[in-house]
């Protein structure tokens, strides 16, 4: 089973995360929990979900406040996604790599254009000379 499915009814998730089920329909309204609904409104919870609501219960009996807790699953949702960008990322650079042999993946120049460049070789600079005069008074 996925940990995403959600097949637990409130009466049980509530049990496996040792919470009442009132508090479970409090922390949907909330949104520390958003569980699945069937198409008669009633509220399913997956094992993800079991799992977060210890967690919350757990933050909770630390001291941190329900607003504080939300902002914590928030920040921690966020570097999940980061995460998981990242590793498209580096999966990208790999396959790149891989692809082309003997070739970087990217050189920036001095106007911020991104050019591949063959392996040893720089890209040119402009050496230009400005004098700065300023100007004369009236």
């Amino acid at each position: 089973m996925d940990e995403n499915t959600r097949v637990f009814v409130i009466s049980m998730a509530a049990e496996l995360a040792g919470m009442h089920p009132q508090t479970l329909r409090q922390y949907d309204r909330l949104g520390l929990v958003s569980p699945g609904r069937t198409p008669g409104k009633s509220r399913r919870y997956s094992v993800r979900d079991v799992a977060r609501l210890r967690e919350v219960a757990q933050l909770g009996a630390q001291g941190v406040s329900l607003e504080g807790i939300r902002r914590i699953l928030e920040l921690e949702d966020h570097v999940r996604g980061l995460e998981a960008r990242l590793r498209e990322l580096e999966s990208a650079l790999a396959d790149e790599m891989l692809n082309r042999p003997g070739r970087r993946v990217f050189a920036a120049g001095s106007a911020g254009e991104v050019t591949s460049m063959r392996a040893g070789t720089r890209l040119r600079r402009s050496n230009q000379v400005v004098i700065w005069r300023p100007l004369e008074p009236r």
